[in-house]
């Protein structure tokens, strides 16, 4: 018989019942400003030390751990970002944002209506997401400036950002930028070996 975790008021208290849906409006922009880039420090060896601790510290569990995986069910940025990415594909992907866990299981959990954070996906196809979520107020984040490196010339990257502003119409969770990408490589990692490569960078962006 498989036990049924139903966490308790105590391990969700502080916690969100659903994931955030507030409304985006279309952001105005800002004055850019590097100088506070420039004045970023980080230590290395104290970052590098923080991360190698990590894997080996001890995991919640039972009604804790149910609210914690919870919790991170609606913080993610669902995402495809494959060169042959089709509507149908992004459709699916919008459909599984809708509905992340089973509605049975959400049920027993206390928690209906449970959604991921964001839909992620290239700037060609935010308006297939946009009409996908219609309704469900999950935010569609995408990726521009030639992501994920970024290297490409300066003009095409404004023109990019203004094109990807115009089809999210006010929809727009975030124009990702490398930060989230290093955060995603953790996530989204092959292996734990991969994972933990990658986990310096994340904790640093963090």
């Amino acid at each position: 018989m498989t036990a049924t975790l139903i966490p308790t008021p105590e391990a969700t208290a502080g916690l969100p019942q659903v994931a955030p849906q507030p409304g985006h409006p279309r952001n105005p922009g800002m004055a850019l400003d590097l100088d506070w880039v420039a004045a970023v420090q980080a230590n290395t060896s104290a970052i590098e030390r923080r991360a190698a601790t990590l894997p080996g510290r001890r995991t919640v569990k039972k009604d804790w751990q149910a609210a914690w995986l919870a919790r991170c069910i609606s913080l993610i940025d669902l995402t495809t970002l494959s060169g042959d990415d089709t509507p149908g594909r992004v459709r699916r992907l919008c459909a599984k944002a809708r509905q992340p866990v089973a509605p049975a299981v959400l049920d027993r959990l206390g928690l209906p209506g449970l959604t991921v954070g964001a839909v992620c996906v290239y700037h060609d196809m935010v308006e297939t997401a946009v009409r996908a979520l219609e309704g469900s107020g999950i935010p569609v984040a995408a990726v521009s400036t030639g992501f994920p490196a970024g290297l490409s010339p300066w003009h095409l990257r404004l023109a990019e950002i203004g094109d990807a502003e115009d089809r999210l119409a006010g929809n727009a969770a975030a124009l990702a930028e490398r930060p989230q990408a290093l955060v995603d490589a953790v996530l989204l990692a092959p292996d734990d070996e991969t994972a933990a490569a990658a986990l310096p960078d994340a904790l640093f962006a963090l």
